[in-house]
């Protein structure tokens, strides 16, 4: 199957101010973000990605612009709600410092699959139709460009965490112990039976070898169909 090259967006004032940005609409990189963005998109540019799908959110479709731009060939972008921020209601705006005095707050560190923000999203319902458009994507690009193909997916700190813990097989209780900074980049590969994590919040190394991947012939042990597309229907990495 292809392989996800999961990105998050520059860094945001919001960001760098301990805000709550959740999905306002509006707040884009700033200019640390910027650099993180072109950086990434430098790093980015030795893979040939067949997709970029992003959060239709401003500060990850500046993000994916930036890797698109620095593509050789031509590349869309695709702006998807299943990789949207998380929905956090009435939290949305408000410092993390007084956050951390909610009860709520507890359980979100503590018990992450129970919490449900105030007038927004639970952390579940973000996480499953995460890994669902991930699934969605990650077949579309199967069938399109093969099974060897690469593509990327510019989105938000939660929402990567929650993809990469279901593609580690962990539960969601446990994606607080992931680290994905502003312009990381995470490498996940999902096979028939499950996925393989080779890098989580890469920050700088050399990401050339995915082009190497991309770029040879598919072996006898590919875990797809003559198409691309797996052999059956398991769930993205297997995880709950």
């Amino acid at each position: 199957m292809p392989t996800l090259i999961l990105v998050r967006h520059g860094r945001t004032a919001a960001n760098a101010d301990g805000i709550l940005a959740g999905r306002t609409r509006g707040i884009g990189l700033d200019t640390v973000g910027q650099k993180q963005a072109k950086s990434v998109g430098k790093r980015l540019a030795a893979v040939p990605l067949s997709l970029v799908v992003s959060s239709p959110l401003l500060r990850t479709t500046q993000t994916a612009r930036e890797i698109v731009a620095a593509q050789a060939g031509d590349v869309a972008i695709r702006r998807d709600g299943g990789f949207v921020e998380c929905g956090y209601g009435r939290w949305t705006g408000r410092k993390l410092s007084d956050l951390a005095k909610e009860p709520l707050w507890s359980i979100v560190q503590r018990q992450p699959s129970a919490a449900i923000f105030p007038g927004g999203e639970g952390l579940a319902e973000m996480a499953a139709r995460a890994t669902d458009a991930v699934r969605r994507f990650d077949r579309q690009v199967a069938r399109n460009h093969g099974a060897r193909s690469v593509w990327a997916a510019v989105s938000h700190g939660d929402v990567i965490k929650a993809i990469i813990a279901d593609a580690l097989g962990l539960h969601l209780d446990l994606f607080q112990r992931i680290s994905v900074a502003p312009g990381s980049v995470s490498v996940i590969s999902y096979g028939m039976y499950r996925a393989t994590v080779h890098h989580v919040n890469d920050l700088g190394s050399d990401l050339s070898a995915l082009a190497r991947q991309a770029e040879a012939p598919p072996s006898d042990g590919d875990d797809a169909s003559a198409d691309g597309v797996p052999r059956g229907d398991a769930p993205v990495g297997g995880g709950s």
